[in-house]
């Protein structure tokens, strides 16, 4: 345990299982799943990053699987979800500041336990990253969606520039429990700035499309439209981040 209270790391992390798992029910009741697919779901994007982080650096068996808290909030958030998702889907802003606000809890936690068990420098910026980002790809996967957070709004950078400086101010002893808050915070706040300007990671331009005869005639774009809920989006369109 790095923060000097544990109460505090285990506080961020059940924030953050809490929040993502409301979006993977919110994904589940948007495809129509029943009560036992929100909850997979749920479990699948509050629970998937934090495993995940724990199989990378060998701490097993994950506390995923093996702290009863942690899986009790994941399933809280489905059967919420499950029962009151009209409302959630409703109240937009508050909904979307809790996911800005998991992103930043998990970037820092993931990387806090890797730093925790010496891992390399570079090992704890992307498990720490994987950590904020790893349930929502899985949740997508499951729900065959391209994951959102390799197509929407910036949310893997700020959960990488996160777990960076998380890990940057151990390297260099100045890590305390004001640093990692204020890292958390300050991820939580560039993703409600991305959500709020639209900003996006650069994109490839458009290719031209095949020659047809002597004339270049573009490819239409057969991309299909952003799927509703089903990814790091504002809950406002239709979509709640993870």
């Amino acid at each position: 345990m790095i923060l000097p209270d544990p109460r505090l790391q285990l506080a961020l992390d059940l924030v953050g299982v809490f929040v993502f798992a409301l979006s993977g029910g919110l994904v589940a009741v948007q495809k129509q799943l029943d009560l036992f697919g929100v909850l997979v779901l749920s479990v699948v994007a509050g629970l998937g990053g934090g495993i995940l982080r724990d199989l990378l650096i060998g701490a097993v068996p994950p506390t995923g699987v093996s702290d009863w808290r942690l899986v009790t909030a994941a399933l809280l958030g489905g059967l919420v979800t499950f029962r009151w998702h009209p409302g959630i889907g409703r109240i937009t802003r508050p909904v979307r500041v809790l996911d800005a606000a998991g992103l930043g809890a998990f970037c820092v936690t993931g990387a806090l336990k890797a730093v925790g068990t010496g891992a390399t420098p570079q090992t704890a910026v992307i498990v720490g990253t994987l950590t904020a980002i790893g349930g929502g790809m899985v949740r997508d996967v499951l729900a065959r969606e391209v994951p959102e957070v390799l197509q929407r709004e910036l949310y893997a950078v700020p959960a990488l520039l996160g777990a960076t400086l998380v890990v940057a101010a151990h390297e260099l002893h100045l890590l305390s429990t004001p640093v990692a808050l204020g890292t958390a915070a300050l991820v939580a706040a560039l993703r409600i700035v991305a959500v709020l300007l639209d900003l996006n990671a650069p994109r490839p331009l458009r290719s031209p499309g095949p020659t047809v005869g002597a004339g270049s005639v573009a490819a239409p774009d057969r991309s299909d439209p952003r799927p509703p809920l089903a990814g790091p989006g504002p809950v406002g369109d239709g979509r709640i981040g993870t």
